[in-house]
């Protein structure tokens, strides 16, 4: 049965405009981008296929354009289209959190150290430095490790931190393995940032860990 024939509560283009984006699953996202299915199957059956044997989404979409382009059911032009669409919105996240922007929404510096850390296949530990009124001043990346883990260094962020001028941090850091769950180790840099930065009358707003799924926060589970 091809997408037009289907209810249309169940198409994702109608999906979509009813519901928002948030109510589709990655399969019929993706079919979206295709637009139609290799021969005798339709879009989404397609896209299922594709994330099966290519995916989870992120591994997928991780992918060069180049990569993508020789998986079944995208070729150039359909790979290309993805390539430019993670880019877009990266671009619009960056731009939520150039300079001069106040950091209203605490979830977005987590949304933002994902698209800055979730490809990396080593550990990399970054800092957001902010202003009194909470706008972005910078963001640097500033320590890399193994695959399993890196050593922080409070006293290199502070620096970084007054030589910005910065009143506030917000840091983070990927578990390359995928499991989002703060370590023992990590709470403990938590801890030791959070000291080293209030001796010099800055602030430590949060610190995510970025992996598979959401970022955590580990602010929100009382650990900041």
């Amino acid at each position: 049965m091809h997408i037009r024939d289907w209810p249309e509560s169940e198409r994702p283009r109608e999906k979509l405009l009813a519901r928002g984006p948030g109510a589709l699953s990655d399969a019929e996202l993706l079919a979206l981008f295709l637009g139609s299915g290799l021969r005798g199957r339709d879009a989404v059956t397609t896209a299922r296929e594709l994330l099966a044997a290519h995916g989870p989404l992120r591994r997928l979409l991780d992918r060069s354009a180049t990569e993508l382009a020789t998986l079944p059911g995208l070729g150039a032009a359909r790979a290309c289209t993805l390539a430019a669409a993670l880019e877009l919105g990266q671009r619009h996240l960056h731009a939520a959190l150039e300079r001069g922007e106040v950091l209203s929404d605490p979830a977005a510096a987590g949304r933002y150290f994902a698209q800055r850390l979730r490809g990396f296949a080593h550990e990399v530990f970054a800092a957001l430095f902010l202003d009194t009124r909470h706008r972005v001043i910078a963001y640097e990346a500033l320590f890399s490790g193994t695959v399993d883990g890196t050593e922080v260094h409070p006293r290199e962020v502070v620096r970084r931190a007054l030589a910005h001028n910065a009143a506030a941090v917000i840091v983070g850091h990927n578990h390359p393995s995928g499991n989002p769950e703060p370590s023992a180790a990590d709470r403990a840099v938590t801890a030791r940032l959070k000291q080293a930065l209030a001796l010099v009358d800055l602030r430590l707003l949060d610190h995510f860990v970025i992996a598979d799924g959401p970022p955590v926060s580990l602010a929100a589970r009382g650990w900041v």
